[in-house]
């Protein structure tokens, strides 16, 4: 997949995940924290992901724009079956982390807490992006298929 190809699809989900945020926001997290205005969604042209490659899967590349994450976690749905299994993920407070999902149906992703989202389409990654400023314990989910793919916690 071309540079610009990859930049293309990031640019359409970033646009994606912007309007889910704005229409996602259902303040569900156990802490009580709000929504973040530190936090950003996005999708990176440098995601990685743990299907197999295809022609719609970006390459894991460094890019002098974006900068480097501090955790990358990356789930994939196959099935309804979440791998890695669900189970709990801690991150230190302050550190950029980007979540990269995907899965075998169309469906929405929604960290919550954060109320970040993006778009799944089948068999394509979609990702989001943010600043790990809240501490506390958030779902990370899917809403079509209904499945707590992980919970973050942040420390």
């Amino acid at each position: 997949m071309s540079v610009r190809t990859r930049t293309s699809t990031a640019l359409a989900a970033g646009v994606l995940t912007a309007l889910l945020v704005t229409g996602c926001g259902q303040g569900d997290d156990p802490s009580g924290a709000t929504p973040s205005t530190a936090a950003t969604s996005a999708a990176s042209p440098s995601a990685a992901t743990t299907a197999p490659a295809s022609a719609a899967s970006p390459t894991p590349s460094a890019s002098a724009s974006t900068p480097a994450v501090d955790r990358e976690i990356i789930v994939t749905i196959a099935k309804r079956r979440v791998d890695p299994p669900t189970g709990r993920i801690t991150v230190d407070k302050g550190k950029l982390v980007r979540i990269t999902v995907t899965s075998d149906v169309s469906d929405e992703l929604h960290v919550h807490g954060y109320d970040l989202g993006a778009r799944l389409p089948a068999g394509t990654p979609g990702s989001v992006e943010f600043r790990a400023d809240k501490t506390g314990l958030f779902e990370v989910e899917t809403h079509e298929t209904e499945l707590v793919l992980f919970q973050l916690v942040v420390r």
